[in-house]
């Protein structure tokens, strides 16, 4: 289901906020009673997090009712938002809690209020946010720039999450569950070639390298390609302040990584965009055509 609603994010909010303030209703209903949303963003939830935050509430209770939509065919109610609460609840042994319930909450209300409030933490992993960004952008038509202007993030810092699902299946596992951080993760992206990239991958496991040595392995690979043209065409020319201004100008607007090569006389050159997908290559030259 794809439904391009022209308004963007805002919208979808106004929508679910709209839902809640007619038929959202706070009560206290049993735990047991509740069962997990096969829709939630979060995929992940470490256990020592969990026990935390379970101390927290057993201490001083829910502070934030989570959000439910009771299911009258079944009997029970799935959870819209909440669903880390509600698990550190159980494990505090809550008999009861905290609820607005709906009863007739949309599908696409559900969803959005679900991926918006995952996509508005802190402490979601990046495969999760980029997995929640997608899902928005491919259910309701939201752009990259809407959802990078409600998060308060820059449209290439969106991009360069949404690359890490073009990561393999087990990389991606890897960094859901905290063995390496985002920063390890970018570095994996800025290999090229899937076999050193790959390499690269093994070795932060193996020998626990920090974001700082992944990024210079990076650089080594990337200086290994380069040596060679460099050697032929002569000596290296530093760029200038200008041109690398103008380079992070062009990726801040297309989201990707962008090279001005000027040529030795100083008034031709060229200008490489670089893309790591064909959804990515599509995405850049749609911008390139507005």
């Amino acid at each position: 289901m794809r439904q391009a609603l022209g308004k963007g994010i805002d919208a979808l909010i106004a929508r679910v906020e709209n839902n809640e303030a007619k038929n959202g209703v706070l009560q206290k209903i049993p735990v047991e009673r509740i069962e997990p949303n096969p829709e939630q963003p979060r995929k992940v939830f470490h256990d020592s997090s969990l026990a935390e935050l379970a101390q927290s509430i057993a201490r001083h209770g829910l502070t934030q009712p989570i959000v439910v939509r009771r299911d009258a065919k079944r009997e029970c109610y799935v959870l819209v938002a909440g669903e880390r609460r509600w698990r550190a609840s159980k494990l505090a042994g809550l008999a009861d809690i905290e609820a607005i319930v709906h009863k007739d909450l949309d599908r696409q209300s559900e969803l959005t209020k679900s991926l918006i409030e995952n996509i508005q933490r802190e402490d979601l992993n990046p495969i999760d946010m980029a997995q929640a960004y997608r899902k928005l952008m491919d259910e309701f038509g939201i752009t990259q720039g809407e959802l990078a202007q409600y998060c308060g993030k820059s449209r290439s810092s969106v991009a360069n999450t949404l690359r890490l699902l073009d990561l393999d299946e087990d990389i991606q596992r890897t960094i859901q569950s905290g063995r390496i951080k985002e920063g390890h993760a970018r570095t994996l992206m800025s290999i090229a070639d899937r076999e050193s990239r790959r390499r690269a991958y093994e070795l932060m496991l193996t020998e626990d390298w920090t974001v700082r040595q992944a990024e210079d392995h990076a650089r080594g690979l990337e200086g290994a390609v380069r040596r060679p043209r460099r050697e032929a065409a002569g000596r290296h020319k530093v760029k200038s302040p200008e041109v690398q201004e103008m380079e992070k100008q062009l990726e801040s607007r297309l989201g990707s990584k962008v090279e001005i090569h000027h040529g030795a006389e100083g008034e031709n050159g060229r200008i490489v965009l670089h893309y790591y997908s064909l959804e990515d290559f599509e995405r850049i030259t749609q911008i390139l055509k507005k």
